[in-house]
Formats: structure tokens, C-alpha cells, sequence
């Protein structure tokens, strides 16, 4: 890859931060746009706004067309088997929620039972909360090691006759872990249970094909692949999704309707009630298509390498300790220096121009597994370099030093 053209079609990337060059190393919040992506929403706002699968004419089948494109692209990109397969959401939670709700609905009485994971972002932990008070489900937790590392064996002895769904995240956004995702859907098929994956950290970095994982549900968010914010993706088996009840009510959603009955329509717009994000998707397509041509398995290799680098590189630093040594591990970093709050370490490093995140990135229950409040993360992109690297390791000593 070419990392210097590559930070050319990234605009803000050329900005500085008071006073000093941009270093943004917060990609497991948000990732950064391709100006191809901002380009797309400008273009689509001036030449094809109009309603889709609504109107007649000219600008509404134009739109239509490309929103309908894009959910193609969505689904070549992750290999489903038909476009049915894909629902576009507003993101990674709206997504999750929606399972959750018509899930449970369908499927869970009380005591029934949803396994998680001890690493869960808390988009995967309270959707399933709230189902314990609306269907009486109850949840049950898969442990994870010191190193953060999930414990394998003892998910067979977790499951039983009222295990109904298991819902894990594919990457850990604070410990960066790759779970074996493909052992988990293995596992739990033997008992005939279904899998939703969470692919939020995972799917700009790591090439995903459905059909070969054989996942039931699958989600991610536009934002942190380089796409549009507002913008999601639920894909879900056509078998499954069939058989559950629509999330929410309204136009787009339906068949016929009559104030003695409603009729809703086929998949996958079932689940899309209201005016879709047809901007987005278009977007989010585009950003999908952008990666796709830089190549998967370039974008992995080169943010392994950063990882690696950033490993040794904060290693170095005296009474830094990282949270999250997985032997599978994606692009994140989180740690805590002794004697330096992570709040005041992130914000001394912003007055040198490096963003990086801090706090419990919404993963209490995670934090309090580790023994610890908070984190700083570095969470890294295919347009970062070893020298931003660099940047952050000088920084943070110099942190340290006024400590």
C-alpha cells in the first residue's frame, strides 16, 4: 500500500491540532472519511435526492436504484448469499437491538437464557438487559483470561436446554482480542443454537465472509469502516429472518395496511420502517468498494505491523502496563501508566496533536474485570505510520516526565 497517496485521500488528516500536525490514533471510536466517501454524499445530495421505493418518478428510481445497489455491494462484501440477507440500520446498536427485540419476541420465554462474553461493548451487554425485564431472559456471562482471552472450554458447560442465542463481539475494542468466532459458531451449531457476531472492530480489518463462519446474525457500523455515521448494517441468515417479527412500525415496512389488519412486506424491508438512510448507504458502499481495492488482506498485514511496532515501542516506557496481550490481536492498544490518570494522559496528548481515547470505552463490566476504571487506547487505521507511532511513544514519555 502506498501509505503517502493513501493519507492524500483522507483531507483532515492534513490539519493540525494546536498548532501541531494531526496523529489520530481514536480509530475504534470513529475512523476517518476517504474523500471519495465525502465526494459521494455531496454528489448524491445534487443530483439524486429524492424518496426511494416510493415515487415514479425520474430522481426517486435514480435514488432507488443506487440505494438498492449499495445494499449489493454490502452484501458481496461480506459474501451473503442474497441481498435479502441485509438490513441497513443506523449502526452496530440499533442493529443489535433489533435482534434482541424480535429475538426474544419470537423465540424466548422466561428463564431462557442469552450467553455473552465477559469483553462485550455495552451495546452487546443492555439490549439483552432490558429483554430481562420485557421476556424474562437471563444472562449469562463467558469468562475471559488475565491476558483477555476468552475461556474456550467453558462454553460447552454454559450451554443447556435454554440457551436460545450467543451474541459475541468478533474483535475486543479495549483489548483488541480476535476471538475464535469460527470454534464459538461450531460449538454452539452442535446444540442448534444461533450466533449474532458483533463486527464493529472487526470488519475494516479483518476480511469477512458469512457464509464461511456460518454466523446466523452478523452487525457492524458505517462510521468505523470509513463510511457515513448514522449508517449500519444487520445481516441475518433469510431462514432466520423470515421467522421474526418486524422491530418497528410505519411506512416502507409494509404490505397493507387497514385498521383491522396490517400485512408487512418481504425481507429485507420488513425491518426497515421509515425513509432509509439512502445518502448513507450509497456512502457507506463507496467506502466498502474503497477498501475492497486497497485489499483486506494489505490493510491486516500493514496494521499487524503497526501493532507489532506500537507493542515494542510502549513496552518500552517505565511502569506502562498494556491491557490485552491475546496471541490473535487486531489494531488497538489500551494501557495505563502509573501514577498518570488516563484522563490526563489523553488530554496532555492532545496538546501535542495525538488523539487517542480514554475512559472505560463502554465496557464497565470489562474494566471491572481487569481491576481497573479506565484505559488510554490507541486504536489504529490503514492510514497510520510508524512515525505517528513515534509521535505517541515520545509523547506519552514526555507525559510521564511532567508526572
Amino acid at each position: 500500500m502506498d501509505l503517502t497517496q493513501i493519507r492524500k485521500d483522507f483531507p483532515i488528516l492534513s490539519r493540525q491540532v494546536h498548532g501541531k500536525p494531526l496523529v489520530y490514533l481514536d480509530n475504534g471510536a470513529t475512523t476517518q472519511k476517504p474523500k471519495c466517501v465525502i465526494d459521494k454524499i455531496t454528489e448524491m445530495y445534487t443530483t439524486t435526492n429524492a424518496n426511494v421505493h416510493r415515487g415514479v418518478h425520474f430522481l426517486s428510481q435514480a435514488a432507488t436504484d443506487k440505494h438498492e445497489a449499495s445494499r449489493r455491494v454490502v452484501q458481496q462484501f461480506i459474501n451473503a448469499t442474497s441481498a435479502n440477507e441485509i438490513v441497513f440500520t443506523r449502526g452496530t446498536t440499533e442493529a443489535i437491538n433489533l435482534i434482541a427485540s424480535s429475538f426474544c419476541r419470537e423465540f424466548c420465554k422466561e428463564a431462557d437464557e442469552i450467553i455473552i462474553s465477559a469483553m462485550e461493548h455495552h451495546s452487546n451487554i443492555v439490549p439483552w438487559q432490558l429483554q430481562e425485564s420485557i421476556s424474562g431472559v437471563k444472562l449469562r456471562v463467558l469468562p475471559i483470561t488475565d491476558e483477555g482471552e476468552i475461556e474456550l472450554g467453558q462454553l460447552e458447560t454454559m450451554i443447556s436446554s435454554r440457551t436460545k442465542l450467543i451474541s459475541v463481539t468478533h474483535v475486543s475494542n479495549v483489548l483488541g482480542t480476535i476471538n475464535p468466532i469460527e470454534k464459538i459458531i461450531e460449538i454452539a451449531h452442535s446444540y442448534n443454537i444461533p450466533v449474532l457476531i458483533d463486527a464493529a472492530q472487526s470488519v475494516q480489518h479483518i476480511s469477512i465472509d458469512v457464509q464461511k463462519l456460518d454466523c446466523d446474525f452478523l452487525v457492524f457500523s458505517s462510521h468505523k469502516a470509513y463510511g457515513p455515521t448514522g449508517m449500519g448494517v444487520l445481516f441475518g441468515k433469510e431462514k432466520w429472518l423470515e421467522k421474526l417479527p418486524p422491530y418497528q412500525g410505519g411506512g416502507e415496512m409494509i404490505a397493507s395496511v387497514s385498521f383491522e389488519k396490517t400485512t408487512f412486506a418481504n425481507l429485507p424491508f420488513k425491518f426497515e420502517a421509515g425513509t432509509p438512510d439512502y445518502i448513507g448507504s450509497s456512502a457507506l458502499a463507496t467506502a466498502l468498494k474503497y477498501i475492497s481495492n486497497l485489499g483486506m488482506d494489505n490493510i491486516l498485514k500493514h496494521e499487524h505491523e503497526l501493532l507489532t511496532y506500537a507493542t515494542e515501542r510502549l513496552s518500552e516506557i517505565d511502569n506502562l502496563k498494556i491491557y490485552g496481550t491475546a496471541k490473535n490481536k487486531s489494531s488497538v492498544i489500551s494501557f495505563v501508566v502509573d501514577g498518570v490518570h488516563p484522563y490526563d494522559m489523553g488530554v496532555l496528548l492532545d496538546m501535542q496533536g495525538i488523539a487517542v481515547r480514554t475512559g472505560h470505552h463502554c465496557a464497565e463490566p470489562l474494566m471491572r474485570r481487569l481491576g481497573i476504571e479506565s484505559t488510554v487506547r490507541a486504536s489504529f487505521a490503514l492510514y497510520n505510520t510508524k512515525d505517528e507511532v513515534d509521535v505517541l511513544a515520545k509523547g506519552v514519555k514526555r507525559v510521564v516526565k511532567m508526572f
